[in-house]
């Protein structure tokens, strides 16, 4: 009896082609119903909203250091001051130097009160004279009077008449050299207020002290950078995606994230923006996305790496990918044959296709030998 069941199940091995071909050889799977998502991988890290660093604007030693990591600040709050003497002296000294050419032209100048009485003295003489000179000539019109005497009169008309002229000309050119002055001396002032305010290091946000990077007594130059400061919740995930997925990306799409500070963790993100130029470095593009929730992240500058959920499907018809011979076809057994049919697929992962034309549940689909 063993031996004639053995002959049967030799006999079906060989009259049943339609699964298997090669009872040895084949691999004969068939299309299953699952959920399949498309993803895009990226990888970044997590920094502070509205991140940035604040730099000496001079350069000298630190004086006083009036922060540390963790402090909450508000916009304009001092963060260092560098040492200051010589800009305060200047700015001392403008100040003054514009005091004095305020007061020159107040009502109170020494100056001008001076050219205002030669003014005045100038325009007593000119009428004075100028009455004399017309007394004269109404005499010498009814022959009374010297033309000597209505010349000399006429002489010192013309003198006190460019006097007066003269001295209202010499009081506005003052006046204009004084304003030119005070002009002059208020901008030396602003310079001197701006050259000191420069020695004073200051928050540009509300927010929160990350980092610091100079102590009290330590010399720093202009241009370096003093401290690290950025929004106290919110975070950014900054992402950079390879140039052949980012045309997949778009706002509002969901985000998968685990950090290497929280291990197997996932969070949960959204797509907030698309930045359109190429990193040439590295061939990727930067994506920035948000937490979706309200957890906070304690730390910045963790690496990230991410999946960014393009499209999903519940239930979908999907077979290995490894299953496509091309881009559009699978080998399968119809009537104990192989034959290669044409398919349309759906949304691909690393390891599956989704078929959208071509094979059912029932199909017999021929897996490629693996070499």
């Amino acid at each position: 009896m063993a031996k004639s069941i053995n002959q049967i199940l030799f006999a079906l091995c060989g009259l049943l082609p339609i699964i298997y071909i090669s009872c040895k050889h084949d691999n004969i799977i068939h299309p299953q119903k699952k959920d399949i998502v498309e993803t895009v991988y990226a990888s970044g890290k997590i920094l502070a909203d509205s991140e940035y660093y604040t730099y000496a604007l001079s350069s000298g030693t630190i004086e006083n250091k009036l922060v540390k990591e963790g402090d909450l600040v508000r916009k304009g709050q001092i963060l260092y001051i560098v040492r200051y003497d010589a800009p305060a002296a200047k700015l001392n000294a403008a100040r003054t130097n514009y005091n004095i050419a305020q007061s020159n032209l107040s009502g109170h100048s020494r100056v001008l009160n001076d050219l205002k009485l030669s003014m005045q003295n100038a325009e007593i003489r000119f009428h004075n004279d100028s009455l004399q000179y017309v007394r004269l000539k109404k005499l010498m019109a009814s022959e009374i009077g010297t033309q000597n005497n209505l010349d000399n009169a006429y002489t010192s008309y013309t003198i006190s008449k460019n006097l007066r002229k003269s001295a209202e000309e010499k009081y506005y050119s003052v006046v204009n050299d004084l304003i030119a002055n005070l002009q002059n001396t208020q901008s030396q002032l602003t310079n001197a207020r701006t050259e000191l305010e420069n020695y004073f290091i200051r928050s540009n946000t509300n927010g929160t002290v990350y980092q610091t990077f100079k102590e009290q007594g330590e010399a720093v130059r202009n241009n370096d950078a003093v401290a690290l400061l950025g929004k106290s919740q919110n975070r950014i995930i900054r992402l950079s995606v390879d140039q052949q997925d980012i045309d997949k990306i778009q706002a509002g799409q969901q985000v998968l994230l685990k950090t290497d500070v929280t291990a197997s963790t996932i969070y949960k993100a959204i797509v907030k923006k698309i930045y359109p130029v190429m990193n040439e470095a590295d061939q990727t593009f930067r994506v920035d996305a948000v937490f979706a929730d309200t957890t906070i992240q304690p730390y910045i500058h963790s690496s990230v790496e991410a999946n960014i959920i393009i499209q999903k499907k519940q239930l979908a018809l999907i077979i290995p990918k490894d299953a496509l011979t091309a881009a559009d076809s699978v080998r399968v057994i119809q009537n104990a044959k192989r034959k290669t049919v044409a398919v349309r697929t759906g949304i691909s992962t690393l390891d599956q296709v989704e078929i959208l034309q071509g094979l059912d549940e029932s199909s017999l689909v021929v897996m490629p030998s693996q070499k």
